[in-house]
């Protein structure tokens, strides 16, 4: 069956079960029970992509690094695996979730969070991956995982975001370690249904909704030239398209706030109504690396292309449009 978008086809055309699924399910709204879902479901743990992520991992449920190394540890890969739609559950992911959970609320990392001039100072992101990743993954029950919402909570500085600068003058959040963190507490809130999450969710968004997601509130100007390029995957990272992919999760695509970058992502479509990348935060095997740049070379992990459109980029640009009720 071919559809009136070009873009629809190549996804469902990918070779990859995840974005087979994720098409199906949030860009054509296909019933979860249909055959051509559950076919696509069953297979994402086989797809090329997972594989890749999974390859190399140990008895211990890690890869042989610490679950923060960038960009091979648990920590990443797990992100990437619930995005790739793996199924709540399955065991490789749970399994890698201990090794994250031990790291993230062990003594030594616990009591680094200094509390200056009345803010906790945390790269909060870390634990709202972690969140995120748990409460995809049928964890969010787990008292460990508890733990990690409750703490970013009492982390949140007054703006609604937050921020692991230490200097005392510091009193702004940071968008890149907000971004995942208002994700982590998303997910948990759905997995819970906990309403006093709301609170706290509501006052993360209304801080890059302030913003209009890339600009100062203060002048007015650009946060940063990154922030309004598109890369996958993003890791620590922000930029507009991974702002309006969490923003539409948490229900906002609808203020007018968001209007300036959607426009940008949408100027961004190709003649062949596809989307690239325009920037990465990684490298291969015997590539160079620069600052914001890993090169990954001790470790084989996913190439995620470098050459033509992103599929994962792509996906997310026609599910930010078509939740904006824009027409993709």
């Amino acid at each position: 069956m071919a559809y009136k978008d070009p873009a629809i086809d190549w996804l469902l055309d990918s070779g990859d079960p995840s974005i087979h699924y994720l098409t199906l399910i949030e860009i054509l709204d296909q019933p979860p029970d249909s055959k051509e879902v559950e076919s696509a479901r069953k297979q994402i743990p086989k797809g090329p992509i997972v594989k890749k992520l999974l390859s190399g991992q140990r008895a211990d449920g890690g890869f042989g690094v610490h679950p923060y190394q960038k960009w091979a540890g648990a920590h990443w890969r797990l992100v990437s695996l619930v995005e790739l739609g793996i199924p709540s559950g399955f065991r490789p992911a749970v399994k890698a979730t201990d090794l994250v959970l031990k790291w993230l609320l062990g003594e030594a990392h616990l009591s680094n969070v200094p509390k200056i001039n009345g803010r906790y100072r945390r790269c909060a992101s870390q634990e709202g991956n972690a969140l995120a990743v748990c409460s995809r993954l049928g964890l969010a029950e787990s008292p460990r995982v508890a733990k990690l919402a409750e703490s970013l909570t009492e982390w949140q500085w007054p703006d609604g975001g937050w921020n692991c600068d230490r200097r005392p003058e510091a009193n702004h959040s940071s968008v890149n370690e907000s971004l995942s963190t208002l994700w982590g507490l998303v997910e948990y809130q759905r997995a819970t249904e906990d309403r006093s999450y709301l609170k706290p969710i509501k006052e993360a968004t209304e801080f890059f909704l302030q913003h209009h997601l890339f600009r100062s509130d203060h002048t007015g100007e650009i946060i940063h030239p990154s922030m309004v390029k598109l890369h996958y995957p993003l890791y620590w990272h922000c930029d507009i398209l991974q702002e309006l992919t969490i923003l539409s999760r948490a229900g906002k695509l609808d203020d007018p706030r968001t209007k300036e970058a959607l426009d940008i992502v949408e100027k961004k479509r190709g003649p062949d109504g596809l989307w690239q990348a325009d920037d990465y935060y990684w490298s291969m095997r015997g590539t160079p690396s620069t600052k914001t740049k890993m090169n990954v070379s001790n470790v084989e992990i996913v190439d995620w292309g470098r050459k033509g459109p992103n599929r994962m980029i792509t996906l997310n640009a026609i599910r930010a449009l078509k939740a904006a009720r824009r027409e993709p």
